[in-house]
């Protein structure tokens, strides 16, 4: 099977689909900062739209439930003057049977351009990026275990927004490693745009076997994990994809890796808190903490919107640009 790397940058280097921010060059994903930071006016504009994507069609194909992602990822398309058509799958065909790849060919059939995937199944956007028509960019908005690469591009705007740079940053990320696929995303990215330290804290059941191969520091201790620390990342405890008894108590995991207002203190004064939500509040945070000062959680909402049409822009752009090429 030819990895996500081959499928998801062209010849010359352009994104054709974004499936995974894994093993992306560190230009590629400062030109999706870059992109995404020149849609940021657009939202201060009277009117939130530029004429980009006029005529093109964009599928949002939602097999797990949404609402951030799911409207975030509309509202950018439709920002792009693009019309935007949205699958609801449990209404849908899929229901009778019908197959991923069939359902794909039926969108195509309608002449659609994009095809915005969430999935419960790892790979799930590879396998349609594979199988597309090619006209058809592909975007995974999840999938899996795996990756979910917008996320994690959002939070990267957020954090260069904030900090300016990458490179003299120490970063850690804190919880249910093992079932995030936000967390590989963010620790491949951060690791390409050369952040000095990342770090995870998490208790042992919820962490991946040889984790520290991804170019982390590992920590079981959230007050040693969180030590002078410029970002805290918070995860979402992800009941939905957990086999068996893996937690103590809800009370228990937030008296040990819950952020408290007191234990945000031990990291530096300006350190920035970020969570991609649905938040558990009093598990994973505490309400003082996800609503205080030193929260940017509804910055990487806002930011999600921009990086979204920049990726959206960006991969249907090299179609256009394929076509002049031609």
């Amino acid at each position: 099977m030819i990895g996500p790397h081959e499928v998801q940058v062209d010849a010359q280097g352009r994104l054709r689909h974004f499936l995974t921010t894994e093993g992306l060059s560190r230009a590629l994903l400062t030109e999706i900062l870059d992109t995404a930071d020149s849609f940021m006016s657009v939202v201060d504009q009277s009117v939130k739209k530029v004429p980009l994507l006029r005529g093109r069609t964009i599928v949002n194909l939602f097999y797990e439930p949404s609402t951030r992602t799911r409207t975030t990822f509309e509202l950018a398309a439709k920002r792009l003057s693009a019309d935007v058509l949205n699958i609801a799958v449990s209404t849908s065909s899929a229901t009778k049977g019908e197959t991923l790849l069939d359902t794909v060919r039926n969108l195509e059939a309608m002449h659609s351009d994009m095809f915005i995937v969430r999935h419960n199944q790892s790979g799930a956007a590879h396998f349609i990026a594979q199988h597309a028509a090619p006209h058809v960019a592909v975007i995974n908005a999840g999938d899996g275990r795996h990756a979910h690469p917008t996320q994690a591009m959002l939070d990267m705007l957020t954090i260069r927004r904030h900090k300016g740079s990458f490179q003299e940053l120490s970063v850690v990320i804190v919880g249910d490693i093992l079932h995030s696929r936000v967390a590989r995303s963010q620790i491949h990215a951060l690791n390409t745009l050369g952040v000095g330290e990342v770090r995870v804290v998490a208790p042992k059941t919820l962490l991946p076997a040889e984790v520290e191969s991804l170019g982390v520091k590992v920590y079981h201790d959230l007050d040693a994990g969180l030590d002078n620390v410029d970002v805290v990342m918070m995860l979402r405890l992800q009941r939905e994809r957990m086999r068996g008894t893996l937690l103590p108590s809800a009370h228990e995991y937030f008296q040990l890796f819950g952020l408290s207002a007191r234990r945000l203190e031990r990291t530096k004064p300006d350190a920035i808190v970020m969570h991609p939500g649905p938040i558990n509040r009093g598990i994973e945070i505490e309400s003082e903490v996800a609503d205080g000062p030193r929260s940017v959680i509804l910055q990487q909402v806002t930011h999600g919107i921009a990086v979204r049409m920049a990726v959206i822009s960006m991969t249907m752009g090299s179609r256009v640009a394929e076509g002049a090429d031609a």
